[in-house]
């Protein structure tokens, strides 16, 4: 969750920070719930309250926290708006316009072609009500890679984004090994339909059917829809133990587990950046990354993985070619680590607060 690192960062260049959100997906311990009020609390180092999520698993409708916002937002001089589809989005884009307070709107990917394709009719709604309103009112709108703007922008029409990638804390350490004695490949991310994981499987059993490879595991480490993960677990039941689930990873045994990894893997049909990658890159690990991955442009121009499109063959073919060449694997990795040290979260503060002083001090803005 690149949020608490990007707030932590504004910290340390000085900025005050309040974290606002709904307690949606988040844990009793981590939400500080307190009955359904709503609860302060240091998240991550950061200063922040949660309300409670009323209606709507995606949506997430909280009217504690629109009252919040509409009694205390003028207290601010500029929002940064994380995601569209959403209430929290709406209503704090809505209040900011009242009180005359400029904002930033992260859009996360969602406003993409791939994205606004994925139920059409919803959206297009959506962007008629408030979703508009919410761009046009935007002081700017922060994308996390060029590929993002151009496509958003092509799409919509609108033209005042600006390009700030996400960071990665510093790592200083890389080791990369295997789990239980054998190599692997890692998947670290939500399992979402989008991420193409479906294919992956497909293509690693059949990769692994060749007894050279065999050795090998695929970790599919993360959390996602009970149903789609159900769906990911039978399709893998046929590799055995070579396929696993650890589900969601953090803190030390994330870290363990990101840097004995021999290759990272996120095939996705769309990503707006794709911060897993970055922290595999930074512990000299290669990825295998779709062309639809923003950062696709970037691990081929400094040879850091290999790009393979969404398909069976191709990715089992791709990952052959890998898996097959370990010292092509560590020097692939050796660049990745040059590459993600220009990914860093107090490079990315420099940016956001130069961005934020431009609009605080008057650009009506940016373009």
């Amino acid at each position: 969750m690149a949020i608490a690192p990007m707030c932590r960062a504004l910290q340390a260049r000085g900025i005050e920070v309040v974290l606002i959100s709904t307690d949606a997906g988040l844990g009793d311990a981590k939400s500080g719930r307190n009955g359904g009020s709503a609860h302060a609390l240091d998240y991550e180092g950061v200063p922040a309250i949660f309300f409670p999520s009323q209606l709507g698993e995606s949506f997430k409708y909280s009217r504690p926290l629109s009252v919040w916002l509409s009694e205390n937002v003028h207290r601010f001089d500029l929002a940064h708006i994380h995601a569209v589809f959403n209430h929290t989005s709406v209503a704090a884009a809505r209040e900011c316009r009242r009180a005359r307070v400029p904002y930033v709107i992260r859009p996360l990917g969602t406003l993409d072609p791939w994205s606004m394709k994925q139920k059409p009719l919803r959206k297009r709604v959506f962007w008629s009500v408030a979703g508009e309103a919410m761009l046009s009112g935007a002081a700017a709108v922060h994308y996390t890679s060029e590929t993002e703007m151009t496509a958003t922008e092509g799409l919509l029409g609108v033209n005042h984004g600006t390009v700030i990638p996400l960071g990665i804390d510093a790592i200083d350490d890389s080791t990369n090994g295997s789990v239980g004695g054998s190599p692997y490949v890692l998947v670290l991310s939500r399992l979402h339909p989008k991420k193409g994981l479906d294919v992956l499987i497909d293509a690693f059993i059949t990769l692994t059917r060749n007894a050279e490879l065999d050795r090998w595991r695929l970790i599919i480490a993360g959390d996602g829809p009970t149903d789609y993960v159900a769906l990911l677990k039978q399709k893998a039941a046929i590799a055995g133990d070579r396929i696993q689930f650890p589900g969601w990873l953090e803190g030390a045994r994330k870290h363990e587990m990101l840097r004995n990894a021999s290759l990272l893997a996120l095939p996705s049909y769309q990503e707006n950046f794709g911060l897993c990658i970055m922290e595999g890159l930074a512990r000299s690990v290669p990825v295998l990354v779709s062309p639809h991955v923003n950062l696709a442009d970037q691990v081929a121009s400094s040879n850091a993985g290999w790009i393979a499109p969404v398909e069976t063959a191709a990715l089992s073919t791709t990952l052959a070619e890998a898996l097959s060449d370990p010292d092509e694997l560590a020097k692939r990795g050796r660049a990745g680590k040059l590459l993600s040290q220009n990914y860093s979260w107090e490079r990315v503060a420099t940016d956001l607060v130069g961005l934020y002083t431009v609009i605080v001090n008057g650009s009506a803005r940016v373009h």
